[in-house]
């Protein structure tokens, strides 16, 4: 945390939060969240800064300061903390020798050596979560002995594809990073950067329009589709966006699923695929009205008198990858023509290994609603001084 005092000089001071019975939520709800909405009271504050575990994604904490309720607090409102804080930036820190490397890989995040993490996550899905939830990015750059130019300009390259309005300073061994550059890079931050706002399933796929060409390999390869997947050949086709790929997203009108579309998304060699939300041709007309705006026009613009807003919409950060595979792969998962042809009837009997009842399902799959997060240090750079 750190303020400035009325006569002008800058006070810091170092908080440490403390996972309560082990239990990131618990810790949120119970620590972190009322100790916001306490510091905001303060007249000294004027910012809060909160520097997360490595292994943290930051959007878990931004959905929590916008969504969960903070109760019983003296004097408070209940409410969420985002009654009293905002989210100014994010920002995140990647090394440049290594990230590459760990965002397109699939070790778990226990055989990455953290060794208290229990769950399945794997490095290159925190890597990527980072940097995309990111609003600017500090990169820790190698040793001038040891960096290849083209390595360089290759993650340059995946980072303007991957958090395209961030603006990115470079830290070099001879040249630390100030508090001074620090507020330089939070001033660049552009006003249309998320700043802490948690994406739908069904908002734009491409936010803050990224380069779309491609530079030293890399590039965005779009797939769309009027037509529904076959969910046993989308199955065989997943392989196609984890090799060479940085990350997929995107959602699925399965054809044996017609009232809800599936989220996919893909880091590296893990890949989750979720309940994404009813489609609007699947709503009442109470339903669709609270909907956004944004979404409601995007649907109109290629509503279909039978099959409504439904279509398959993906998207991947390849860079290595051949993009035409990527197409072909997702173009043979759709129907053909015979089978779209024979209905909804027919589209039900096709076995579906996505569906909420697969008694087996894949290792390479998750089919869950939520990533499961399980370690936070909250701290700031500061000295044990009151306000």
């Amino acid at each position: 945390m750190s303020w400035v005092d009325p006569d002008g000089r800058r006070r810091e001071r170092t908080i440490g939060v403390e996972l309560a019975h082990g239990c990131v939520p618990c810790t949120l709800r119970e620590d972190l969240l009322p100790l916001l909405r306490r510091l905001h009271r303060r007249s000294s504050v004027r910012r809060i800064v909160l520097t997360l575990d490595p292994i943290l994604e930051p959007e878990r904490i931004a959905w929590a300061i916008d969504e969960v309720v903070v109760e019983s607090m003296p004097g408070f409102l209940d409410g969420p903390a985002s009654r009293d804080v905002r989210i100014e930036a994010t920002i995140a820190c990647v090394a440049e020798q290594d990230w590459l490397e760990s965002a397109t890989g699939d070790n778990t995040l226990a055989e990455a050596g953290f060794d208290h993490v229990d769950d399945d996550r794997t490095l290159a899905q925190v890597a990527v979560g980072q940097v995309a939830f990111a609003d600017a990015l500090v990169v820790a750059g190698c040793d001038r002995a040891m960096r290849d130019a083209w390595e360089s300009a290759r993650l340059t390259a995946v980072l303007k594809r991957l958090a395209p309005n961030a603006p990115i300073m470079i830290e070099l061994p001879q040249r630390p990073v100030t508090t001074i550059l620090l507020e330089r890079l939070l001033a660049a931050v552009a006003p249309m950067s998320r700043r802490g706002r948690v994406d739908a399933p069904h908002d734009p796929l491409l936010r803050g329009e990224p380069p779309l060409d491609a530079d030293c390999g890399v590039s965005w390869v779009e797939f769309h589709s009027e037509r529904p997947m076959h969910p046993g050949r989308l199955h065989d086709a997943i392989d196609a966006l984890l090799d060479g790929v940085v990350t997929a997203r995107g959602r699925l009108w399965i054809a044996t699923q017609p009232a809800e579309a599936l989220w996919l998304e893909s880091a590296g060699g893990a890949l989750q695929v979720a309940r994404g939300g009813a489609w609007l041709a699947a709503m009442d007309e109470s339903e669709v009205d609270r909907e956004p705006a944004e979404r409601r026009a995007m649907a109109a613009l290629r509503w279909d008198e039978r099959y409504g807003d439904r279509h398959t919409s993906l998207v991947a950060l390849v860079h290595r990858a051949d993009a035409s595979e990527i197409q072909d792969a997702l173009r043979d998962a759709c129907l053909n023509e015979v089978e779209f042809a024979a209905g909804q009837e027919f589209w039900a009997t096709l076995d579906d290994p996505f569906g909420g009842f697969h008694t087996d399902p894949c290792d390479d799959l998750d089919l869950t609603d939520t990533a499961t997060v399980d370690a936070v240090s909250i701290t700031d750079n500061t000295d044990q001084r009151e306000a």
